[in-house]
């Protein structure tokens, strides 16, 4: 019962993953702001007029300057990821490549601009600074995170379909989100197997008994098939003595970012969106407020390279320079596409159907550095602008792959709620999908997507966009 008592007790302290990802940006924010106040006070130590003072402070640097650490935490937009955050590789990862970006930007600016005119220095000075304990920040909060996550010791109930697809999504997390000590389930055949070296422990008689001998905080309850009154009457027990429970499928949509479309029943669509449908109301109104902002941007950026593009794809495989193609939008209706053309021909670009491949030879040489940039997808703009698409949503597809894909996969139809997407959450989380498998996987984020679908979200995915295209993530 000791053991028990201890886990509980740790519980009460445990924060959601919003909360951590808050505490995660108030340290990066407090970090930047420390590198800034060093960035300032060396700046200072140099300037023979002012030094280190009031004066200095309001007079010598300029009001751009202070927006340094908000412009960090913009560039570290990809690292707040709550399951990245806490891996020590791609925290690494993520902090090295804001750092080289920032030296190249520098790089640029200090060349391109007039001696004197730029706190090169200061600048200098942060980007260093703002590194160094932004990393030493990250490693405390990783030892921190991991530490916690030990101390919630959590048992699946249920060893079905429900409960393995769930160890499998916990054995793909490093490091684990929680300590899995083992499954229960009331099938005998299944007592004493396991599930990817995850033992089931027991049935519903042995629950209080496990509970207090493994120290269990949490029940995920992952039952696919009706719950018997013996197993009900020993979760509500569980709970009543202060065992924190969830869902498979909350757990999974959090662990994952995507939604189980093979465990859903056939009208999770309309009971998901019934009360929370993402199509309507201020949502909607601020999302397009946000594409015609956009777009008015990109449309300047457009008619600037669209003169230096053309020229190229002339150039390196003759015409057309735009390539277009009929696709289904929002509700299913058709529109047409504008992509600069990056395949051969015209009869190469209408075998896409087939999607493109890894190292498919039908991309052009110049191809390949705008699918790489994502500058091919530039004229979409156009398409935002007309309203047929939105710079966020799910990825629009041609009418032949969408009649296989509803064949094939679950939900399918249910990615048409909303406008397809410039960018979105399956397109910054996965690649390019290759086979009906890939393809429902990324379904499965494009449904977390439309059933949490905010502007805040919206905005997440445009900042983690704009790093997928600075690494050259596209294919």
């Amino acid at each position: 019962m000791t053991k028990k008592t201890t886990g509980n007790h740790t519980t009460k302290f445990r924060l959601k993953p919003s909360e951590l990802r808050f505490i995660l940006v108030l340290g990066d924010f407090l970090a930047a702001s420390i590198a800034l106040l060093i960035a300032l006070y060396i700046w200072a130590s140099g300037d023979s007029w002012y030094h280190f003072s009031v004066e200095f402070l309001k007079y010598r640097a300029p009001a751009w300057f202070y927006l340094l650490p908000f412009i960090w935490l913009i560039l570290l937009v990809d690292t707040y990821d709550t399951r990245k955050s806490a891996n020590l590789r791609q925290t690494l990862r993520g902090i090295g490549m804001v750092f080289l970006v920032s030296v190249i930007a520098y790089l640029a600016i200090y060349f391109a601009a007039e001696p004197n005119s730029l706190p090169r220095l200061g600048v200098a000075v942060f980007i260093v600074t703002a590194t160094l304990l932004t990393l030493l920040w990250r490693l405390i909060y990783i030892r921190t995170f991991t530490s916690v996550s030990r101390q919630q010791r959590v048992l699946i109930v249920g060893a079905g379909k429900a409960g393995t697809a769930l160890v499998e999504v916990i054995s793909e997390l490093d490091p684990p989100p929680f300590k899995l000590i083992g499954l229960i389930d009331d099938d005998p055949a299944k007592l004493g197997t396991n599930i990817l070296g995850i033992p089931i422990l027991g049935n519903h008689e042995s629950m209080a008994e496990i509970i207090a001998n493994q120290g269990i905080t949490d029940l995920i309850l992952a039952i696919s098939n009706e719950m018997n009154h013996g197993m009900f009457q020993s979760i509500l027990t569980a709970q009543e003595e202060g065992i924190n429970l969830a869902t498979m499928t909350d757990t999974y949509e959090s662990l994952s970012g995507r939604v189980p479309i093979d465990l859903l029943e056939s009208d999770w669509v309309v009971r998901a969106f019934l009360d929370r449908a993402p199509t309507s109301g201020f949502y909607r109104i601020a999302k397009r407020l946000l594409d015609l902002l956009l777009g008015l941007v990109g449309l300047v950026a457009l008619a600037l390279l669209f003169p230096l593009i053309a020229l190229v794809i002339l150039i390196d495989s003759g015409r057309p320079v735009i390539f277009t193609q009929k696709r289904l939008g929002r509700g299913g209706k058709p529109y047409m596409i504008y992509k600069f053309r990056t395949m051969k021909s015209r009869s190469d670009m209408e075998k896409e159907a087939l999607v493109t491949a890894t190292n498919d030879p039908r991309i052009t040489g110049i191809g390949k550095f705008l699918r790489k940039s994502h500058l091919d997808e530039l004229p979409q703009i156009i398409n935002v602008l007309r309203g047929e698409m939105s710079f966020v949503g799910p990825r629009s597809e041609r009418v032949e792959l969408v009649q296989v894909f509803q064949k094939e996969v679950p939900f399918y139809r249910a990615r048409m709620l909303v406008k397809p997407g410039i960018t979105g959450w399956a397109q910054i989380h996965q690649a390019y999908a290759e086979t009906i498998e890939e393809t429902a996987i990324k379904l499965q984020y494009d449904l977390y997507y439309i059933e949490h679908a905010s502007i805040w979200m919206d905005l997440n995915i445009l900042l983690r966009t704009v790093g997928s295209v600075l690494g050259f993530k596209g294919r």
